[in-house]
């Protein structure tokens, strides 16, 4: 009996070990799974299963390659980050969301944010990436394409709104919001009026003004896609912005019309939009198109996106998610708390954790416990870029609400460094690498780095502000003057009045070195006064000052035929257009604005472009800024 008792309790023994055995794996295969599934230009954090994943990142491959058909351009750039982050039931989704209220929040949301984007979805629904089709154009639109009037914006981002994806096809041009219905309904806006409207004179329109105004521009651009007159577009936009000419007579020189025989071609083509039957989808067996609609085949199918995917640690999946609700206002507090249960338990602390942690801190400008955080964060891997940039970012901060150098300046430049030999594309990395060299004194390689940030982000307006910034540290009062004159006119009141106070001070910096004493904290941080110790740029000696530059810039479309650069960095590039042939001089390629390219090349030949140029005489001149299409 002994023995047998024994037995049997050795056998309970092992059946309770086996149950708990059990039980532990059940409840560790129930937790959440969470993969990366990378693209060519997407990265997509989810738990639902590997397929969903490589669906969304298609989709965006797809909704990608359109903007670029539509906008002209072989190659777009994204220089902040975009990270993709996609739920597959609505109950986790809901928790991330912030609460709007809107229609498309329960399907997903564009997030955005000075130093990288988010796209959250909800995979409950199949097709929740169509929610952030608007935001989608509308970011791709501000990094690839030049400053443009509300009209085309508003125009373009209506247009894309409308968009599907298949495998096959890409159904554009569809009414997104009863637009059809606004016009056939309210008095049209003259033409000249609709493109001269400001960003403020948009913002102050209510109730049916919206209304109309969205529905004009939305099917301006469909007329101006649909006809293929985006080259004509961008003439107009050089006429008006570089040459100053008046909108009626730029429209009759880009368009070889009347500013109301345009408007009368767009209205005909609107009507017998607005009449016509429902065409039929190419698709078999599919629905009618929506009105207005057509398609085009997809230039990216499902053969044409090579995806991988890995396996995320648990913990490190949550940090990243409590990354993106600190970015939600409503939800920052309860991310906080996730970050630092995270952070306080071995099997769950992770640089990631931390960097996140550091991130919401640095938000809410408590810069030395993010400093700390981000410490942390890089003694668990040094190698994080994004820590390395949070880094850099923290102590370019510092400096601008301080007015002192910047902490560090070295170690800024080499986490700078990392991180640009990790992206790039990153924009922001080298506005701050460009401001960062302005206090070290090395003011050609920080309008190196200032350009490539411009070239990026051409429409950022206050990378352009810091350029005149470096121009005055460097003693390039021409190019700084034009600079400013340019943003005194600026849609964002605080920089055209920055810029203009800036005019005003010139004279006084390039008498005595020194900005006036009104000049802020921020102009102090960034805009060293003129120096010796700009060795790599300027002698100690003193000059007389050149005479200003006062040609105005001028604007030329055409063919460029061939570039000469026998004597580097000079080169001059030989471009006609119509019956004129014009010599455009550079003194460095290297440092020319460029838009189109990522370089200058001395091997150009027949290429469109567009010259913004200072002439010479009749048949010459010097290169302001070059677009190579």
């Amino acid at each position: 009996m002994l023995s047998l008792g024994n037995g049997v309790r050795k056998i309970s023994l092992l059946l309770s070990a086996w149950l708990a055995f059990s039980a532990a794996a059940a409840s560790k295969s129930d937790l959440p799974k969470w993969i990366r599934v990378s693209s060519l230009h997407f990265a997509v954090l989810t738990d639902a299963e590997e397929k969903n994943g490589v669906e969304v990142a298609l989709r965006l491959e797809q909704m990608r390659a359109l903007c670029g058909q539509l906008l002209l351009k072989d190659k777009l750039t994204m220089p902040e980050p975009l990270d993709v982050v996609a739920f597959q039931s609505y109950g986790e989704y809901a928790q991330v969301a912030p609460a709007q209220g809107q229609q498309a929040a329960a399907q997903g949301f564009f997030l955005p944010g000075d130093d990288r984007n988010y796209i959250v979805l909800n995979l409950a629904d199949e097709e929740s990436w169509l929610a952030v089709r608007r935001e989608f154009a509308k970011i791709y639109l501000n990094y690839n394409y030049p400053p443009t009037p509300p009209w085309f914006d508003e125009g373009f981002a209506r247009f894309f709104s409308s968009t599907r994806v298949d495998d096959h096809f890409a159904t554009i041009g569809g009414d997104p919001a009863s637009l059809i219905q606004v016009l056939n309904s309210q008095p049209w806006q003259p033409l000249p009026d609709l493109f001269s409207l400001k960003a403020a004179d948009v913002k102050s329109l209510k109730g049916p003004q919206q209304a109309q105004f969205a529905a004009e521009s939305w099917i301006v651009m469909h007329y101006l896609l649909k006809k293929e007159k985006l080259p004509e577009t961008g003439t107009y936009f050089g006429l008006v912005e570089n040459q100053g000419q008046a909108v009626a007579q730029a429209i009759q020189q880009a368009y070889g019309m009347s500013a109301a025989q345009l408007e009368q071609s767009i209205k005909d083509y609107f009507h017998a939009l607005s009449t016509s039957p429902p065409q039929p989808s190419r698709e078999p067996k599919a629905p009618p198109l929506p009105q207005g609609a057509w398609q085009v085949p997809v230039a990216v199918g499902p053969g044409d996106v090579g995806t991988s995917w890995a396996e995320v640690r648990l913990s490190q999946a949550q940090a990243l998610i409590a990354e993106v609700m600190a970015r939600v206002p409503e939800h920052r507090e309860e991310a906080i708390g996730q970050l630092n249960t995270l952070v306080d338990q071995p099997l769950t602390e992770s640089f990631i954790a931390h960097r996140a942690l550091g991130w919401a801190y640095f938000a809410d400008g408590k810069f030395k416990d993010a400093l700390e955080e981000f410490q942390h964060a890089l003694d668990l891997d040094g190698a994080d870029p994004w820590t390395h940039y949070y880094i850099a970012r923290t102590k370019y901060e510092m400096a601008q609400r301080g007015g002192e150098m910047f902490p560090g300046l070295a170690n800024m430049m080499q986490d700078l460094r990392i991180v640009l030999d990790w992206n790039t594309d990153f924009a922001e990395a080298y506005h701050m690498l460009a401001m960062a060299r302005v206090q070290g004194g090395g003011i050609n390689s920080a309008l190196q780095a200032m350009r490539q940030a411009i070239r990026l982000n051409p429409r950022n307006e206050s990378y352009l502000l810091d350029l005149a910034r470096v121009y005055m540290a460097g003693k390039k009062w021409d190019d700084a003057t034009d600079m400013l004159e340019r943003l005194k006119n600026s849609p964002d009141q605080q920089i055209a009045s920055i810029a203009r106070q800036n005019l005003q001070d010139l004279p006084t910096l390039k008498k005595y070195g020194l900005m006036p004493q009104h000049a802020t904290a921020a102009n102090n941080a960034t805009a060293p006064s003129p120096s010796a110790t700009d060795s790599d740029d300027e002698s100690a000696t003193t000059h007389a000052e050149p005479p200003p530059d006062r040609r105005k810039v001028q604007f030329l479309k055409g063919r460029l035929i061939a570039v000469n650069c026998s004597q580097p960095p000079v080169a001059v590039l030989t471009v006609t257009s119509a019956s004129r042939r014009l010599k455009l001089r550079t003194d460095d390629y290297k440092s020319l604005l460029l838009i189109g390219a990522d370089e200058f090349s001395c091997d150009w030949r027949d290429r469109t472009v567009i010259a913004n140029y200072k002439a010479g005489g009749k048949a010459d001149g010097d290169l302001v800024s070059l677009e190579v299409q």
